[in-house]
This record gives C-alpha cells, sequence and structure tokens, in this order.
C-alpha cells in the first residue's frame, strides 16, 4: 500500500495495447516494493498521504501499475495506461516518467533502462519528414555512409571565414557541413550573415562538383527566432537546419516539425551526458533517440564507439536500434557519429556500424598537415575506400593516396 491504494500488480495479465511500460533500474533505502509503489504513485496518480479527493474509480483507472520487481538486479517494471498521457506532448510525458520520481528521498539511485510505447500512442506523432531514405534521396547517396564536417575551430571564425571553410570541405569530397552546437549568432558571426555566405557557395561547390551538398545551420533559439532562421535557411534555398533538441526541449523540436518547413531537421544531443551518463541517475540514450524519432528528428547524434566521446558498443547500439528498426509507420533516422573521428577510424566504424551513417570530422578534417581541402580528400577517400570493401591497411602501401597517408601519419588506424 501505498497512500490508501496498491499500486502492486505483480503478475498479473495487462492490455499491452493500451499501456506504456517504463523499465526502472533502482536502488533505495527502504524495501523495493515500497520504492517501486512510491514511483509508480508520484508519477501517475497518488501522493505521499490519504486524499479526500481520491474514489476508487479514478484511481483504477488511471494509476501506474508496478507489474515486475526483481530484488536481485533492482530492475521494476511499471504500467502506465496510455490516457495518462496527453496526446503529441513530449513534455508531458517526461514530466511524469522522469520528473519528480527523480527526488524521492526513498531511492538512492534510479535509472530508466526503457521505455515501450504502444502503437497507440506512437500514432500520436508524426516522426521525421525525410528520415534515412528522405536524406539519401536528397543526396542521391546510396551506397556509403554520408561524410560530413563541423567547422573548426567551433567558435572564433567569421561569417565569411565560416563560409570559406565549408567551400573547402565541399569543394574535396565533403557532403553534409555543419555548424557547432554551441554556435548560434554571435556578434563575430551573425547567424543571417552567416546562412547567406555559406549557401551561396553551396551553390557554387554543388556546380563545380555535380554532386549535391547539406548545410546544416545551427537554428537553435527562443521559439519566434528559432522561425525566422528557418525561413531565412528555406530563403536563400538551404534544404536543412540544426538543433540542439535537448537544450531548447524537445517540444521546440516537435514544434519545429509541425512547420512543415522541407527542412530536413539535423538533432545535436548537446547535454545528453548529464542524463545519460552517470548510470545512477538518468535514462539510456536509446530512450532520447526514441522520442527523438516521435518529435520529428531526420538524423541524431547517438555516439561513435570509437572516437573521444563517452558511450560503449552496446549503448551506441541500441541507440541505433531504436533510431532503425520498423515502428508503427514512422521513418528511420539517420545515425550521426561525431566526436573524436579521423579517417584512421572509418574501417572500424563501418564494421561496426554499417553504411548508414553520417560520419561527422571536425578536427579529423580541418586538423589535417595540408589544411581543410586535403582533410576533405582523405576523409572521403577512406569512406569511398572502405564503402567498396578495401583495406586501407593494404591501399596505404600502394602510396596512391597521399592525403589520407598523411592522415593516417598523424592519427593512426583503430
Amino acid at each position: 500500500m501505498y497512500g490508501d491504494y496498491s499500486y502492486l500488480h505483480l503478475g498479473e495479465d495487462l492490455d499491452f495495447s493500451q499501456h506504456l511500460v517504463a523499465i526502472f533500474r533502482v536502488k533505495a533505502s527502504v524495501d523495493l516494493k515500497i520504492a517501486a509503489e512510491a514511483i509508480a504513485a508520484e508519477s501517475s496518480v497518488g501522493t505521499w498521504t490519504h486524499l479526500s479527493t481520491m474514489t476508487p474509480a479514478k484511481f483504477n483507472f488511471l494509476s501506474a501499475k508496478v507489474i515486475a520487481i526483481d530484488k536481485k538486479s533492482g530492475l521494476i517494471k511499471i504500467a502506465y495506461p496510455v490516457d495518462l498521457w496527453e496526446p503529441d506532448n513530449l513534455a508531458q510525458l517526461l514530466s511524469g516518467i522522469a520528473g519528480n520520481v527523480f527526488g524521492l528521498k526513498e531511492l538512492d539511485s534510479l535509472w530508466i533502462e526503457d521505455i515501450i510505447f504502444p502503437e497507440k500512442y506512437v500514432r500520436y506523432y508524426e516522426g521525421p519528414a525525410f528520415g534515412v531514405n528522405g536524406i539519401r534521396d536528397y543526396l542521391k547517396i546510396y551506397d556509403r555512409p554520408i561524410l560530413g564536417t563541423i567547422i573548426k575551430p567551433k567558435l572564433g571564425l567569421t561569417a565569411k571565414e565560416h563560409a570559406q571553410a565549408a567551400y573547402e570541405a565541399w569543394l574535396n569530397g565533403v557532403d553534409l557541413v555543419k555548424d557547432d552546437e554551441n554556435l548560434t549568432s554571435q556578434p563575430f558571426n551573425n547567424f543571417y550573415d552567416r546562412v547567406s555566405y555559406v549557401l551561396e557557395l553551396k551553390k557554387q561547390a554543388e556546380a563545380k562538383t555535380g554532386e549535391k551538398k547539406i548545410y546544416a545551420a545551427n537554428i537553435t533559439a527562443q521559439p519566434d527566432e528559432m522561425l525566422r532562421r528557418a525561413q531565412q535557411v528555406m530563403e536563400h534555398g538551404g534544404g536543412c537546419v540544426m538543433l540542439d533538441i535537448l537544450t531548447t526541449g524537445l517540444s521546440m523540436l516537435e514544434y519545429l516539425r509541425k512547420q512543415d518547413y522541407n527542412l530536413i531537421i539535423h538533432g545535436h544531443r548537446a547535454m545528453h551526458a548529464a542524463l545519460t551518463r552517470g548510470h545512477d541517475f538518468g535514462m539510456n540514450m536509446s530512450i532520447i533517440a526514441k522520442l527523438a524519432r516521435l518529435a520529428g528528428v531526420d538524423e541524431l547524434h547517438i555516439g561513435t564507439v570509437v572516437g573521444k566521446m563517452e558511450g560503449s558498443r552496446q549503448e551506441v547500439m541500441q541507440a541505433n536500434k531504436e533510431l532503425m528498426k520498423p515502428w508503427y509507420g514512422l521513418k528511420r533516422v539517420m545515425h550521426v557519429a561525431s566526436g573524436g573521428l579521423h579517417p584512421g577510424l572509418v574501417e572500424k566504424m563501418v564494421s561496426i556500424i554499417g553504411k548508414n551513417v553520417i560520419i561527422n570530422m571536425g578536427g579529423g578534417i580541418h586538423g589535417h598537415p595540408g589544411g581543410t581541402a586535403a582533410g576533405a580528400k582523405a576523409a572521403r577517400q577512406a569512406i569511398d575506400l572502405v564503402s567498396r570493401g578495401q583495406s586501407l591497411k593494404e591501399v596505404l602501401k600502394t602510396g596512391k593516396y597521399p592525403q589520407l597517408n598523411k592522415a593516417i601519419d598523424k592519427w593512426g588506424m583503430a
């Protein structure tokens, strides 16, 4: 019992088409059953004491139900009636399942392993407008990973310098150029100037190379300004925008998606590790991947396995699975791998992740001994060779790819 009612429904049969199921891993200073009921109550209809306003009918209709407890592992499964959740409102969902429960004194740690959504809930959302197939159709690239770069240094270049770096990268084999997560519209690099310069040079690069290119302009800002920036991208012929989806909030992502601007939405996960890294309080990155897919992201940073950022192979590939699996008609989301990548890591990455990935190299292109142009050539050479099934170690012996050789000499191979 928790208050006047019991939230325990261990071993009972439920209609899972009418319930979301959250899986928590818990350590508690009280018996695990008491902790489980506290979580169920706080995240649904209850509280810590008797309520004169509660009736059995209200409780039975909307209360969360603890359906499994494993005292050895600390895993608790809680089922939530779909009617608890407002359709198409991820903010409200997180306020319930991942809200006040993290502040309960009974809990020494609380980790959300997974949230399993029924078809009824998933179909509240539009999901990605483009997804994997739409992005590949846009670029006309079907047989290899997509090569991206982040302009470096991430802060400090003027709008014209930024555009020139993008142009050099595009001319030498890069498919996608993106702003970094904390470059928005600062005095040294105004957003509107940057978009104008970069998209003009994008057109020139497309004309010279015969390849379609993408520029993911970071439109992260307040809602009205975010839309103005998205409209600026459209007016200048851009096809993609980037949003820091966690620092702005998933509702902002939903709001942007609903504008039907016909823009690819590139989702950066800045701040995710505050939620996903500790494993004492937080949640799996795979849950954020699911939520972003519901909200309408087309491509999402979820980790590299190799590179400078944390994230085990299991964690990254679990998130990848959530982006790529069939899910009640929602389009698949393109995996973005970014952080400490260089040409010497391409072969290992593709062997783990496959070809449905955007491989983003920032320092791994602009830090090449020969500069941005040479770095872009080396990165594209690595991707093309690996996609054809060739061993980089064997290819390097031929000396036919000097830019790639120099990159490997500097950074090595996985």
